[in-house]
């Protein structure tokens, strides 16, 4: 198929082509008038058409040639329809099919749509815009305004209906899927249901090709209350995703459902005919319909927000019960979140202190990376499971907490006051925080290393103070890049954390270990039921820092390796380098690197926040459908609570919204026991 010049007009290409009886096969004239059509004012081809009868008979004679005994099925029932049961290989399918699409029978309206338009979603934006009457008129003019009560259109969409019903009761009749929504176990299965109806109704127009349904019929009322209900099915295994968790694969499975549904609703509107214009209307929307789920069938960013945006959700409704706990409301919960991470920071001023031992180590980048992984994976794990603290861990969960508040159903819903206070309540926790871990991280490296100094005679930072000052100024280092990265990390490890979550309760990690018959004999059933509590409140939290440890200890190696000047900073580990610095300088720095570093620190601490929260409010928002724009207002509010009451984003002053935007969380918040 060649490229058409655009200087061809319509009336050139009409006259060209059908100033005779043209009865070729060939796809070109149709190609040539579309594209010459869609450069003119649609007025005056119809008006051309109206005032050459000869001109439009021959076009309307090649018309029905070229479409005669071209069946539509299979834009009914694959276009725009998930063909796998899994992310990976329907994205692998859709990258290929975009590259060398696919080979497609000649006798297709498919193949035919794939010769003629070289760019079907604007193809159908064009008829679309057009008027009405002008659409209806060429429709009239090329005879198709009836085309959709002609017995072997009727019998297409008969089939295309009974193929999707075929396909859809066979995916919700898998064991898996069933588990979704155990309220219909004891119901009917309406997937069964409909089956039925719709080959009823094929039987019935075999008896009877002129058969034509009405929007009273009591068989289209039936299959219209079992497409319902198939509906309901999906919607509720969705919102039970909550309660057993979700995979890929069943995930995948539910959207293809429910695609395959709805088709089969969209197909069985277009055989109702109540008045002699829904027979115009419906002829014109199934060449919409057809050329609409073409347009869309190899999109790939609507299979990625289809495909994931249930993930994402489910991931941030762990974190985000996580989360509620870092929200301090009394000053007892303020305190009780400084010692926490006071904890964490004494941890940390070890870790960083055996970090820079192990750089002494002689070996390999990957000896280094491992070495370093470890040190950080280990100590936060420990930091974990003895119930400390580390601040920018934080923010990744709280985001989602926040989101999860914020919405409902994916509706912006709360009092922007409540809402602004309620954030207030979230600023002086993560200051707090911040706070704990760099007032304990700075003295106890200092003491460590002053022990060390002492015991072996020797100052062990004297090596390292240059580089480690240097990594704490903004203008002679990349420490906000290498800040940004420890964000990204932090997002990355709530990600690790609500996906394992989620994990645990779809397999049902916990239940299998309570009533595992080895462990029972083995140990007795008060192990197995500890070690399962065990198992499902800490094994999500363990696994996401070991690896945000790996992360943080494996990129300068890494990076290394590479030749890219790749790092981490993270505040408390900046707190605990600048007194390894200061020390190994015997405290005699100038007062520009001295303030140049303290300065650092806090702006390397606001990246690692400002990274971790908008990527995890990023992912909340989208996982809840919200778009950003619908809270602006709530930004506005937030800012002038601010300016009213700034103390409250530091300290927990008492208010009289303290207890409504408890109310407010709580009622959000579903705790784990009750999901479960």
């Amino acid at each position: 198929m060649k490229l058409f010049k655009s200087g061809n007009n319509f009336e050139s290409v009409l006259k060209k082509y059908f100033s005779f009886k043209n009865e070729t096969a060939s796809l070109e004239p149709f190609s040539e008038f579309m594209e010459s059509a869609k450069s003119a004012d649609f007025t005056d081809v119809i008006n051309f058409l109206r005032s050459n009868p000869p001109v439009a008979e021959n076009f309307k004679k090649y018309i029905h040639n070229i479409f005669r005994d071209k069946t539509f099925n299979l834009s009914l029932t694959e276009a725009n329809i998930l063909s796998e049961n899994a992310f990976v290989p329907e994205l692998k399918k859709r990258i290929l099919n975009k590259i060398l699409p696919p080979v497609v029978n000649e006798q297709t309206i498919w193949y035919m749509i794939d010769n003629v338009s070289f760019t079907p979603k604007k193809d159908i934006e064009f008829l679309q815009n057009l008027p009405e009457n002008e659409i209806d008129e060429f429709f009239k003019i090329l005879g198709l305004s009836d085309f959709i009560i002609k017995p072997q259109v009727k019998k297409e969409l008969l089939f295309s209906m009974n193929i999707l019903s075929w396909r859809v009761t066979g995916s919700a009749m898998e064991v898996e899927v069933v588990r979704m929504a155990p309220q219909y176990r004891n119901f009917d299965n309406p997937f069964l249901a409909l089956q039925n109806e719709l080959e009823e109704l094929a039987a019935e127009f075999e008896k009877d090709p002129e058969l034509q349904l009405h929007s009273k019929d009591s068989r289209y009322k039936q299959i219209k209350i079992y497409i319902e209900q198939c509906l309901e099915f999906v919607n509720i295994s969705f919102k039970n995703s909550s309660k057993y968790g979700i995979s890929g694969k069943i995930n995948q499975s539910l959207l293809k459902i429910r695609q395959q549904v709805q088709r089969i609703y969209e197909t069985v509107q277009l055989l109702v005919i109540d008045d002699e214009k829904d027979i115009l209307i419906n002829s014109k929307q199934l060449v919409f319909n057809i050329l609409s789920y073409k347009s869309h069938r190899n999109n790939i960013s609507e299979l990625i927000n289809d495909s994931t945006r249930l993930i994402s959700h489910l991931i941030t409704n762990h974190t985000a019960e996580t989360g509620a706990h870092y929200i301090t409301s009394t000053r007892k919960e303020y305190m009780t979140m400084f010692y926490k991470a006071s904890g964490g920071g004494i941890i940390v001023g070890a870790l960083c202190v055996l970090k820079m031992l192990y750089g002494y180590v002689p070996g390999s980048d990957f000896s280094h990376a491992f070495l370093y992984s470890m040190n950080y994976a280990m100590g936060f794990v420990m930091i974990y499971l003895m119930g400390f603290t580390l601040a920018t861990k934080q923010p990744a969960m709280t985001a989602a907490t926040m989101t999860k508040v914020l919405s409902e159903e994916g509706n912006i819903k709360t009092d922007s006051k409540e809402f602004a206070h309620l954030v207030s309540k979230l600023f002086r926790s993560q200051f707090i925080a911040f706070v704990g871990n760099v007032l304990l991280s700075f003295p106890v490296a200092l003491i460590i290393i002053y022990g060390l100094d002492v015991f072996f005679s020797q100052n062990l930072a004297v090596e390292r103070s240059d580089k480690l000052l240097k990594d704490l100024d903004p203008f002679k280092s990349k420490a906000v890049l290498h800040a940004c990265i420890a964000g990204f990390y932090l997002f990355i490890s709530g990600i690790i954390s609500g996906n394992i979550g989620n994990n645990s309760v779809f397999y049902q990690i916990p239940e299998r270990i309570s009533k595992n018959l080895s462990i029972r004999r083995l140990f007795g059933k008060n192990f197995a039921k500890g070690l399962s509590k065990y198992y499902a409140k800490n094994w999500p939290g363990i696994v996401s820092n070991f690896w945000f440890g790996v992360f943080l200890g494996a990129t300068a190696p890494v990076g290394l390796f590479l030749g890219l000047d790749l790092d981490i900073r993270h505040i408390t580990f900046a707190a605990g380098n600048f007194a390894l610095g200061l020390y190994g300088k015997d405290f005699t720095i100038d007062s520009y690197t001295f303030c140049i570093s303290l300065f650092t620190v806090f702006l390397i601490g606001f990246f690692n926040f400002a990274v971790s929260f908008s990527l995890s409010m990023f992912l909340a928002f989208r996982s809840r459908k919200l778009n950003f724009g619908q809270v602006s207002e709530i930004y506005k509010g937030i800012f002038r609570y601010f300016l009213k009451n700034p103390l409250r984003f530091f300290i927990p002053l008492r208010s009289g919204l303290d207890k409504r935007t408890d109310d407010l969380m709580n009622s959000r918040i579903t705790t784990k026991s009750e999901d479960h």
